[in-house]
This record gives structure tokens, sequence and C-alpha cells, in this order.
């Protein structure tokens, strides 16, 4: 099973950067990482006049397109974390965006001193990356890195779960 590690953190805080420069950074190393999006708003990764979107929009419950490159399945039905992690297994590392009140090691994401807090709500918080250096840090607790930090957060996960 690939080791999961969560990304989370609040709006605007910086979560899909630090995955793209990780699974950028693994990538370059031949570790194939997986990664799982929560959106709380809902979204359409289909577009509006494709096959499949005629498929889907025909009344279709399931609809999968497949090439000798990539394949994408849509389905009109939440899929549950757990679901996707094993569907992923087989890659060598999972970072999940959101998810927050999943039980899986979580690096927080804090945009200022005020999102603090939200270290002492979550489970499983095993580092925070933080925008700012100079706000203050709670000397006990998670592993601290600056946003721009991205080698050494790349380190610790592969010394941690790799």
């Amino acid at each position: 099973m690939a080791p999961v590690i969560q990304i989370v953190g609040y709006k605007n805080s910086g979560k899909t950067t630090l995955i793209t420069r990780l699974a950028k950074l693994f990538n370059g190393i031949n570790l194939r990482v997986a990664v799982i999006k929560h959106d709380l708003h809902g979204f359409d990764a289909d577009r509006e006049g494709t096959d499949s979107f005629r498929h889907r929009e025909a009344g279709a419950a399931a609809a999968a397109i497949t090439s000798p490159w990539r394949t994408a399945i849509f389905e009109e039905r939440e899929t549950r974390l757990p679901e996707l992690i094993e569907h992923f297994a087989s890659y060598d590392l999972i970072l999940v965006e959101g998810f927050k009140q999943e039980n899986y090691p979580k690096m927080v994401l804090l945009r200022s001193a005020e999102d603090e807090p939200l270290i002492r709500e979550l489970q499983q918080v095993c580092a925070v990356v933080q925008k700012e250096a100079d706000f203050p840090v709670d000397e006990v607790g998670p592993r601290r890195f600056q946003r721009d930090e991205i080698e050494p957060i790349a380190e610790y996960i592969r010394q941690t779960w790799l």
C-alpha cells in the first residue's frame, strides 16, 4: 500500500502549489505520485460537447474514456477517500489535498498566525508549512517548514514514509 500524506489548510493557503511542486520533484526521481483532491464546491472535469459529456448528459450514471496514454472515469456519485486510496495503492506515494477530518498523516499549511489553531483542531498533524517566518512558533509540536523549502519537505516525506 502506498503511503498517504494529506496536505491541508484553509482556502488559498498554497495546497495545490505545494502538491504540484512535490509531484514534480518526486517525478524527477522516478517516484509515481497519485494526487486526490477534495472539492466541497462541486466540479465538472468533462467539457461540454465531448462524447463522454454527452453520455453523462443523456443519463449515464458512469462514463469512461481511455486512450493508450490516459484514462478518465466519470461517476455521478461521491467516492469516499479510502476507496480512492485503494484505487491508487500501486503508486509510490499518494498526496491528498483536503479531507481535513480524515485520519492520515497531515501537513498543515498556514497563511498567517491566525491559522495556528488549525494545528490543534486536526488529528495526525506531522508537519506545518508556514508562509511567514516571523509569526510565533510553538517549540513543541510538529516539524516546521517554510513554504519554499520544497526539497527539505520532500526529503522529510522520503525519510519518514518511503
